[in-house]
Protein backbone atom coordinates (compact mmCIF):
# COMPACT_ATOMS: atom_id res chain seq x y z
CA UNK A 1 0.00 0.00 0.00
CA UNK A 2 1.55 3.76 -0.98
CA UNK A 3 0.63 6.36 1.22
CA UNK A 4 1.34 10.11 -0.27
CA UNK A 5 2.50 12.70 2.39
CA UNK A 6 2.62 16.21 2.50
CA UNK A 7 6.15 17.77 2.54
CA UNK A 8 6.13 21.16 2.76
CA UNK A 9 9.30 22.83 0.56
CA UNK A 10 11.20 24.00 3.63
CA UNK A 11 11.71 20.33 5.28
CA UNK A 12 12.94 18.77 2.04
CA UNK A 13 15.36 21.09 1.51
CA UNK A 14 16.67 20.12 4.88
CA UNK A 15 16.67 16.72 3.74
CA UNK A 16 18.60 17.15 0.37
CA UNK A 17 21.10 19.24 3.03
CA UNK A 18 21.88 15.74 4.99
CA UNK A 19 20.03 17.24 8.25
CA UNK A 20 17.62 15.70 10.45
CA UNK A 21 13.73 16.82 10.51
CA UNK A 22 11.63 16.20 13.79
CA UNK A 23 8.28 16.41 13.75
CA UNK A 24 5.01 14.77 13.90
CA UNK A 25 2.06 12.94 10.97
CA UNK A 26 -0.96 13.76 11.35
CA UNK A 27 -4.11 13.24 9.15
CA UNK A 28 -5.45 16.29 7.34
CA UNK A 29 -9.54 16.83 8.43
CA UNK A 30 -10.09 19.15 5.48
CA UNK A 31 -7.95 17.53 2.38
CA UNK A 32 -7.83 13.65 4.10
CA UNK A 33 -4.05 13.66 3.03
CA UNK A 34 -1.05 12.87 5.31
CA UNK A 35 0.65 16.10 6.52
CA UNK A 36 3.92 15.90 7.99
CA UNK A 37 4.91 18.97 10.67
CA UNK A 38 8.11 19.91 11.30
CA UNK A 39 9.26 20.70 15.13
CA UNK A 40 10.70 24.22 15.38
CA UNK A 41 14.30 22.94 17.68
CA UNK A 42 16.08 26.40 17.26
CA UNK A 43 16.86 27.99 19.88
CA UNK A 44 15.75 31.88 21.02
CA UNK A 45 18.48 34.30 20.71
CA UNK A 46 18.50 36.16 23.66
CA UNK A 47 21.21 39.03 23.31
CA UNK A 48 23.82 37.80 27.12
CA UNK A 49 22.91 40.00 30.02
CA UNK A 50 25.44 43.02 30.71
CA UNK A 51 27.63 42.97 33.69
CA UNK A 52 27.43 46.08 35.87
CA UNK A 53 29.10 45.37 38.95
CA UNK A 54 29.88 41.79 40.61
CA UNK A 55 29.14 42.18 44.27
CA UNK A 56 30.43 40.30 47.15
CA UNK A 57 27.79 38.06 47.44
CA UNK A 58 26.00 38.27 43.96
CA UNK A 59 25.79 40.72 40.92
CA UNK A 60 24.03 43.36 39.23
CA UNK A 61 23.13 42.69 35.54
CA UNK A 62 21.00 44.61 32.63
CA UNK A 63 19.23 43.02 30.17
CA UNK A 64 17.49 44.86 27.06
CA UNK A 65 14.73 45.61 29.20
CA UNK A 66 15.62 45.57 32.73
CA UNK A 67 18.26 46.15 35.58
CA UNK A 68 18.95 42.27 37.57
CA UNK A 69 20.20 42.17 41.15
CA UNK A 70 21.20 39.23 42.66
CA UNK A 71 22.19 38.11 46.20
CA UNK A 72 22.78 35.20 47.62
CA UNK A 73 23.84 34.38 51.56
CA UNK A 74 25.08 32.08 53.43
CA UNK A 75 23.04 30.50 55.73
CA UNK A 76 25.21 30.26 58.50
CA UNK A 77 25.29 34.21 58.78
CA UNK A 78 22.98 34.68 61.68
CA UNK A 79 20.09 37.00 60.56
CA UNK A 80 21.77 40.63 62.23
CA UNK A 81 24.55 39.41 60.20
CA UNK A 82 22.24 38.91 57.19
CA UNK A 83 20.41 41.72 57.37
CA UNK A 84 23.53 43.83 57.53
CA UNK A 85 24.71 42.31 54.55
CA UNK A 86 21.67 42.88 52.86
CA UNK A 87 21.86 46.19 53.43
CA UNK A 88 25.21 46.75 52.35
CA UNK A 89 24.61 44.93 48.76
CA UNK A 90 21.68 47.03 48.85
CA UNK A 91 24.13 50.29 48.70
CA UNK A 92 26.40 48.48 46.34
CA UNK A 93 24.14 48.06 44.06
CA UNK A 94 22.46 51.45 44.32
CA UNK A 95 26.33 52.90 44.01
CA UNK A 96 26.58 50.59 40.49
CA UNK A 97 23.93 52.14 38.82
CA UNK A 98 24.82 55.82 40.19
CA UNK A 99 28.37 55.04 38.52
CA UNK A 100 27.09 53.58 35.49
CA UNK A 101 24.74 56.48 34.94
CA UNK A 102 27.76 58.71 35.37
CA UNK A 103 29.70 56.95 33.10
CA UNK A 104 27.12 56.98 29.81
CA UNK A 105 26.93 60.75 30.15
CA UNK A 106 30.62 61.89 30.40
Amino acid sequence: MRKYIEIPLEVLERLVDGKYVEGSLHLDAWTGKIVFNAWVRKKPKHPKNKLIKKLPWGWVKESIGRIKVFSSFPKDLGTAQMMAALDHETKEAKNALIDRELIEFV
